[in-house]
């Protein structure tokens, strides 16, 4: 089974759209892996390198409210499958990146805001990480000696196709 979490990459701003994720000049690509390279490219934060360790080590993303909004593509989700993002935790996810997120059997969890300052908090911290656990509709925040578990809700199906690894696997299986 697929586990979700790892080494935490903090973009502190909300709105963060699809261009900034995967530049439209590159949705000419031929495979999913044509994009690895160019995740959030065009993305500006004062400190933000995409090209950084940080950003190639990430397994999880944090960041603020109306995440993904912008151009309904599916190349968005697909830059992060192909970078071994699992998850994105964000106050609130645009309605069609959210979906495919979970077509693309990635986790996509949104939490209060309230939740998402304490998870900020550990930024600064070299050691950020995050466990999900996907069943239980929990995730662990560590960093800076300290973690703290939250609570989030999923759908069933939703949570059904994270569990399969995606749409196709969760046809495949049901259909």
């Amino acid at each position: 089974m697929k586990t979700f979490g790892g080494p935490v990459l903090f973009l502190d701003r909300s709105d963060i759209n699809t261009d900034e994720i995967i530049p439209a000049k590159y949705l000419n690509e031929i495979t999913k892996q044509d994009l690895k390279p160019f995740i959030l490219e065009d993305l500006k934060l004062p400190g933000f390198d995409p090209n950084g360790g940080k950003t190639k080590n990430a397994k999880v993303i944090v960041s603020r409210a109306n995440f993904g909004c912008g151009s309904s593509r599916e190349h968005a989700p697909w830059v992060f499958e192909v970078n071994d993002i699992t998850a994105v935790i964000a106050e609130s996810f645009a309605r069609i990146f959210r979906q495919n997120m979970f077509n693309c059997g990635m986790a996509a969890i949104e939490l209060p805001k309230e939740d998402l300052d304490l998870i900020f908090k550990h930024a600064d911290d070299s050691d950020a990480n995050i466990s999900i656990d996907l069943e239980a509709q929990t995730l662990t925040m560590s960093g800076g000696g300290k973690s703290k578990v939250f609570t989030f809700t999923i759908s069933p199906f939703d949570k059904a196709l994270v569990m399969a690894g995606g749409w196709v696997d969760y046809a495949d299986r049901k259909y």
